[in-house]
């Protein structure tokens, strides 16, 4: 393999929902396409997960416990060290257009819809895999 994609590691996503089944579903999907993922049940513990695992994009729920995906991307916006981090809302809210979002899904979507928003936003899934198979990785 050459230096330049050991350096260059599929993209982190961090999946932020709390419920658990989606969470797999979701990861299962992303880890298929290529993408390393983490999870969290909340914004608190995301919080946390970002600063010390520092994703190249965020899927957040808006509806959840202890931290919403709503002061979730408050806090980011806040925090410059995770701010330009791009984040992918999946909820069932019914808006559109949220601040902090660059790109807004709403229950239920579509899973290719979530892989073709995570490749145009942080690039890597599908071409990183493609890379690899045709150095024989």
């Amino acid at each position: 393999m050459s230096a330049r994609l050991r350096a260059r590691a599929a993209p982190m996503v961090l999946v932020v929902d709390d419920n658990h089944d989606l969470r797999e579903v979701l990861e299962a999907a992303l880890v298929q396409a290529g993408y390393r993922v983490s999870t969290a049940p909340n914004g608190k513990v995301a919080l946390e997960q970002a600063h010390g695992n520092r994703p190249d994009l965020i899927v957040l729920d808006l509806m959840m416990p202890v931290m919403s995906g709503w002061q979730f991307l408050e806090a980011r916006r806040e925090d410059p060290e995770i701010a330009t981090i791009p984040v992918i809302v999946d909820s069932a809210v019914l808006e559109s257009n949220i601040e902090g979002a660059a790109v807004v899904l709403r229950k239920p979507f579509d899973l290719d819809a979530l892989l073709t928003a995570a490749s145009r936003l942080c690039g890597g899934g599908r071409e990183h895999l493609d890379q690899l198979n045709q150095l024989g990785a």
